[in-house]
Order: structure tokens, then sequence, then C-alpha cells
């Protein structure tokens, strides 16, 4: 079709179907991602992580219909952003290739990585972005009202922001070839943590001195203090960039070692920087 057509019935009818399909994939995979660890953790587990639970309250119902609804808007722009990678690729601005050994399967194991760590990066550099004051009431504060969040917290943004989130992939996409399984299971990770992050429960293991084992990811406490304190805490994977560029909240690792119920001991009591 000439690139300057007017799209007949039967391309809107085909566009509209291709939308209808990323609309209800990326509707499950939010439900089955949030709704997941709100079963799981908070049903299931609730009583045996009660201790691990980082705050005495619990958000209310009515904040986790709210942000259940939200995150159906969120669904839709990123559906939108779907159907864009759709298009780039039948115009062969992007390389989406179906058989994932087709490059060797080195390359589809470092594809995926590539996809977390440079969607770290996006995350970390918009959000401090749409935290600026001239962007945050217009861009981010409907995440921000979750205060206290839930798994269901996960989705629930501003269209601009679901829209700055969708970019990265068609964004990475333009440099990185990719098959769509890998493309999959970067998106099945994306979901897990940002549930996961958002579910109020300490779930990562501890060190015998306190500090997280994996001191390199984010834990569930990392971003629970964003929520608590919007000025720390930016990143969504790693916690790289935060120490990096100093953003980490100073008593982050005293929290983390309060929600895993385990006393830092004097050497990394002594590492805190006090607040």
């Amino acid at each position: 079709m000439d690139g300057h057509a007017i799209p007949d019935g039967a391309a809107l009818i085909e566009i509209a179907a291709i939308y209808g399909r990323i609309f209800r994939f990326d509707l499950a995979r939010y439900l089955i991602g949030a709704g997941g660890v709100f079963v799981v953790v908070w049903l299931a587990l609730g009583p045996a992580l009660a201790e691990r639970k980082i705050r005495a309250s619990t958000p209310p119902a009515s904040q986790m219909r709210r942000e259940a609804l939200t995150s159906v808007r969120t669904a839709a722009v990123f559906a939108a952003n779907g159907l864009l990678v759709y298009y780039l690729r039948s115009i062969g601005l992007i390389d989406v290739y179906l058989d994932p050994g087709e490059r060797g399967w080195a390359y589809f194991a470092f594809s995926v990585v590539a996809l977390i760590v440079l969607h770290d990066a996006w995350f970390y550099w918009t959000h401090r972005l749409i935290h600026h004051p001239r962007l945050f009431r217009r861009v981010h504060r409907t995440h921000h009202k979750s205060y206290n969040p839930s798994p269901w917290t996960a989705y629930s943004f501003d269209m601009s922001e679901a829209a700055i989130n969708a970019l990265y992939l068609p964004a990475a996409l333009l440099v990185l070839p990719a098959a769509p399984l890998a493309i999959f299971l970067f998106l099945a990770h994306m979901m897990a943590r940002n549930a996961i992050g958002h579910c109020g429960y300490e779930l990562f293991p501890s060190r015998r001195n306190g500090r997280p084992l994996f001191d390199w990811m984010t834990t569930v406490t990392h971003h629970d203090l964003h929520h608590a304190e919007a000025g720390w805490n930016y990143g969504l994977y790693f916690t790289w960039w935060d120490r990096l560029m100093g953003t980490e909240h100073p008593r982050y690792h005293r929290s983390f070692a309060e929600a895993v119920r385990v006393p830092l001991d004097g050497s990394a009591a002594a590492a805190i920087r006090s607040p």
C-alpha cells in the first residue's frame, strides 16, 4: 500500500483486529502478573509473610479498584505501541525475526539481557525526568497517588507516562534485532518485577549482616521507599544508576534489614550514610 494512501475499510478492520489482539495480550499480561502476585503473595502467603510486610497499613480496596481501572487505560496505550512495533517491522525499520535460533542461541540470550539492562537505564532517566516539578503533576502524579502501593499499582499510570514507558521497546528494537520469544521474555520479566516491586512484602533474601543477598538488584523495600519519599530510588531492576548518581535513599539498607527482621551487623550499619 502507498505510504500516503488512506487505508480502506478492509485495512482499517485488519488494523483494528491486530490492535485488539495486542490489547488482549497486554491486558492479560497485567491481570496475570498483578493478579498472580496479589493471589500468591497477599492471599495465599500473606499470613506466612506477615513479618516481612513493609508497612503496618494495607491499601484500601478503593485504591486498588482505581489502580485496576487506570491500568486498563495503560494496557490500551501499550497496545497502541504494540501496533507501532508491528508497523515498523512491516516497513523494515526494525528486525523482529521469527526463528529464535536464527542468529544463534548466544545472541538470543544476549538480546534478552540487553533488553532488560537497557530498559533499566531508560526507566531510571525517564523516571527522574518526570519527577521534575514541571512534569510531575501532568505525567506521574497518578502513580504516586498510591502512596502505599499494591500489586495493582504496577500499571497505574497517567497516559503520558504510559506512553513514555511504552516507547522504550520500539526505540530499543531500532538498534537491537530480537525474536518474538526474546521480547515475550523481556515483557514477562518486566511485568513480574513491576508487580513484585509494588507488593508491599519484602520477598528478596538477605545476608546474615542484614543486607540484600543480591544487592545489585532493587528489592521491594527499595521501590517502596520511592513511594514513601519520592525523591529517591528511581531504578526499576538494578541499583546501579541510583548508586552512581547518588539517588539511593540513605536509609535503604536499614529499612531493608527491618523488613526482613535481620539486624544489621556493625560493619553494615557503619556503611549506611546518616539521613
